[in-house]
């Protein structure tokens, strides 16, 4: 009766590598394709301008193809939206 329970328990931890392997697929295909720009370009066009920030990681909405891009400085959380088509920034949460 145990096992059952144990398996059941691992299913939420098997979803979120397989819903982030989607979204590097995509990042992948659509950058591939033209029609999205790298992760390292978006990088290399906003840490820069984020003085004093720790630049902590990324994630990709694939529906909006907008890069939020996350630093943190002086203990507060700063998010960055990006278009992932242009590299425009399009907003910033945060100081």
């Amino acid at each position: 009766m145990l096992v059952p329970i144990l398996l059941f328990a691992a299913v939420p931890a098997v979803a979120a590598p397989a819903e982030q392997e989607s979204e590097r697929a995509f990042a992948w295909r659509a950058t591939r394709a033209g029609k999205l720009l790298p992760i390292k370009e978006i990088e290399r066009r906003v840490i820069p301008t984020m003085k004093d920030a720790q630049y902590i990681g990324f994630n990709l909405d694939t529906e909006s193809a907008v890069y939020t891009l996350k630093f943190l400085r002086n203990g507060e959380v700063i998010w960055v939206d990006v278009d992932g088509r242009s590299g425009q920034v399009l907003g910033r949460t945060g100081r």
